[in-house]
């Protein structure tokens, strides 16, 4: 059974059609990649996804129910959360802090609580700390957990955004290019993150990447788009080797035998 199906999806910002006609299922449980080159449309995708734009024409449909126009704070709520391709944490705030922030949802006690600092406020100000120190754990981050969080390196920056998204307890998780910016031995790290967040959490996960070897090694299924329009979709040993994949990251002229390992 599909957790997210987009039927149809059509996106046009005066006159160009961003996204044009795009449809696929992602299974729950699934680790599911979005690749095409630049320009493509993929963070367009993402945006109709989390209610950032709303589509002219399609459905998207989550857990059973069409949630295309939604606020996107309607859609998190309904537990779908996503990383930025360009990194949006709050620089001057704690690893920590920067957790925390996104947990508001956590919070029983009332504003007059917080205004207060009463037990019931405390509680949940102890639950939160924890929840996030828990999430810092899985995601590597957890010695760094009082450095500011401007001063982490870039790849650590990208886990800390992933940290946050989890917050929200979603069941599904839009990762927008997580490995950016990664060596290879941090891009190897974040394969097991992602298999453990949908092993261990069962997340479903939906990975915008343009580095292939994390795209080969993690996902499962493949779904391919360029200028705006589905190309291909199968499992990444038919996608590395698909002719019209092949043209579209290496050019019309692909030599034979070729593939994007």
């Amino acid at each position: 059974m599909s957790l997210l199906e987009l039927r149809a999806v059509d996106k046009i910002f005066g006159g160009l059609h961003a996204v044009r006609g795009v449809s696929f299922g992602v299974e729950k449980g699934s680790i599911f990649g979005l690749i095409g080159p630049n320009g493509a449309g993929k963070t367009t995708l993402f945006n109709v996804i989390t209610g950032v734009y709303t589509p002219e024409h399609g459905e998207i449909r989550f857990a059973g129910e069409n949630i295309a126009g939604l606020k996107p704070a309607v859609i998190a709520e309904r537990g779908v959360a996503r990383t930025f391709q360009n990194i949006r944490i709050f620089r001057t705030m704690t690893v920590a802090e920067n957790v925390m922030v996104a947990g508001h949802h956590l919070h029983k006690a009332s504003i007059a609580s917080a205004v207060l600092r009463t037990r019931a406020y405390e509680r949940d100000e102890t639950a939160l700390a924890k929840r996030a120190h828990e999430l810092l754990e899985i995601l590597g981050l957890a010695e760094l957990a009082g450095e500011v969080a401007g001063s982490l390196p870039y790849g650590s920056q990208r886990r800390l955004e992933i940290a946050r998204g989890l917050m929200l307890s979603p069941q599904l998780l839009l990762l927008d290019e997580p490995a950016a910016g990664m060596n290879s031995q941090e891009a190897r790290t974040l394969n097991e993150q992602i298999r453990f967040l949908r092993d261990q959490l069962g997340l479903t996960v939906i990975l915008v990447e343009h580095n292939m070897a994390v795209v080969m090694n993690v996902c499962e299924t493949i779904h391919v788009v360029d200028h705006g329009e589905t190309i291909a979709q199968g499992t990444p040993a038919e996608i590395k080797t698909h002719p019209r994949v092949l043209a579209a990251y290496l050019g019309e002229e692909t030599p034979e035998g070729a593939d994007l390992a």
